[in-house]
């Protein structure tokens, strides 16, 4: 599977002497997104509040049916992965499942299975993939995976008369290691690909009509929350956090109804399941570092990968937290020709109450950032800067932004004594100037304070 796209970026009046013709299918593009971030990059007005960027095809602020954005990309692939014209699987989950959003509550439940056996864990552990997979191998781990879809018929409530398939889905979620999994279909399976802003693709869905797999040992830490019916789903998470399990993991059962008290256990949509995670987690290591010593300096973190730019800096103030993000013409989320896309998202030192305009990402940005915090054994402030540049073509989960940050953050950091010295790096390391990110972020642009005898 892979992806051929080729795309011009065409500003009037605007536009260099010489075309700028951008192949997104080949690794060494470096020169020409080096000329568009430079020739072009900075004469686009960067002011505008893009619909699709608060939306990414899930609040239909444009009224339309279909997301258009995710439409356009469905048409420019290219299915070149294993063939799925069957309507029998016999392969090893990761193992992973899905729980899907429409028609809620009676939502579709059921697992990911590849169409081959070995170890094939890789497909669901995107903190895995980051530095190594290119989009395209990240759409050929997905897209190798169908999903078996059992509609739920009463709805969302975990009860004693689940269907048994529904509940053969929950407990494939326990399981440690892949798992040979055997499912038929009620129609034969074609190649396709589904995009999602805050999971991680897929590939071709119907609906079950058989589904078993063989025995296998489950992770010990997430079957004994799983059995255990008075712990409340917040204190659950938290708890196989501390136990080191993996936060992919844990949204896994969370999204089962694999947490809570019995009476309130339920199936969670798995896009909805990765925010509440994070947040939950992410929540918990901001409180925590609320109680430590103010670190000494400004620091700024950097990373690179998939033609994203990360900056993260950590600012010796109270907590106080922003994401911004800057979308560059025809990137995800952005479909303008000549105008990039910038919104930003913060909270101050109580948190905030409303859902964040920018959804997963902004949560997800935030646990890496807290986890960073308690290494560290301080508080800070942080602002989390993003420029998602012309190679950054497909949405592929949230997942990115976590693992992004959480990268950037175990390099090491540009330290500085003053907030001056900290924006001038800023300005030398982005390609969007230094006055159109002070335009869109609330905490970039506050004034210095001068720390009280307290904060040393």
């Amino acid at each position: 599977m892979f992806i051929r796209i080729r795309e011009e970026f065409k500003i009037p009046g605007k536009t260099p002497k010489q075309k700028i013709t951008i192949d997104k299918s080949k690794k060494k593009r470096k020169n020409d997104l080096d000329t568009f971030s430079k020739k072009i990059a900075p004469k686009i007005d960067p002011s505008i509040r893009n619909k699709c960027l608060k939306c990414r095809g899930t609040k239909n602020l444009c009224g339309k049916q279909r997301c258009p954005v995710l439409a356009k990309y469905y048409s420019q692939l290219d299915n070149e992965g294993k063939s799925f014209n069957t309507k029998h699987l016999d392969g090893n989950s990761p193992p992973s499942v899905f729980i899907g959003r429409y028609n809620y509550p009676k939502v579709n439940v059921g697992p990911l299975v590849p169409p081959e056996h070995g170890d094939t864990s890789i497909y669901s552990q995107p903190q895995k993939w980051y530095g190594d997979a290119e989009i395209g191998d990240i759409l050929k781990f997905r897209g190798n995976l169908a999903r078996g879809k059992k509609k739920l018929k009463t709805g969302i409530e975990i009860t004693p008369d689940l269907d048994r398939d529904v509940q053969k889905t929950r407990i494939l979620a326990l399981f440690e290691k892949p798992t040979q999994t055997e499912v038929s279909f009620d129609k034969k399976l074609t190649n396709n690909l589904k995009l999602d802003y805050k999971s991680q693709p897929y590939g071709p869905s119907a609906k079950l009509t058989e589904f078993d797999y063989s025995h296998s040992k489950s992770q010990r830490q997430l079957e004994k929350v799983f059995y255990d019916d008075d712990l409340k789903a917040e204190k659950a998470v938290k708890k196989l956090y501390e136990k080191n399990v993996s936060v992919s993991k844990i949204q896994d059962i969370f999204m089962v109804g694999g947490t809570g008290l019995g009476q309130n256990r339920r199936f969670v949509p798995t896009r909805h399941s990765i925010t509440a995670v994070d947040d939950i987690i992410g929540k918990k290591l901001r409180e925590e570092a609320k109680n430590k010593r103010l670190i000494d300096e400004y620091e700024v973190y950097s990373a690179k990968y998939l033609d994203n730019q990360w900056l993260v800096i950590l600012t010796p103030t109270p907590w106080q937290y922003e994401l911004v993000e800057a979308f560059y013409p025809e990137t995800t989320w952005n479909p303008s020709k000549n105008q990039i896309a910038m919104f930003g998202d913060h909270e101050g030192l109580k948190g905030r109450k409303e859902y964040a305009s920018l959804g997963g990402c902004y949560y997800s940005a935030r646990l890496a950032v807290g986890e960073k915090l308690r290494e560290k054994n301080r508080q800070a402030g942080a602002i989390v800067l993003r420029e998602a540049r012309p190679g950054y073509i497909l949405p592929v989960g949230v997942w990115l932004t976590r693992e992004s940050v959480r990268n950037a953050l175990k390099g090491s950091p540009q330290k500085f004594d003053t907030k001056k010295q900290t924006l001038n790096y800023i300005d030398q390391k982005m390609d969007i100037r230094l006055n159109t990110w002070l335009d869109v972020s609330e905490l970039l642009s506050q004034k210095e304070k001068q720390k009280t005898l307290g904060e040393f």
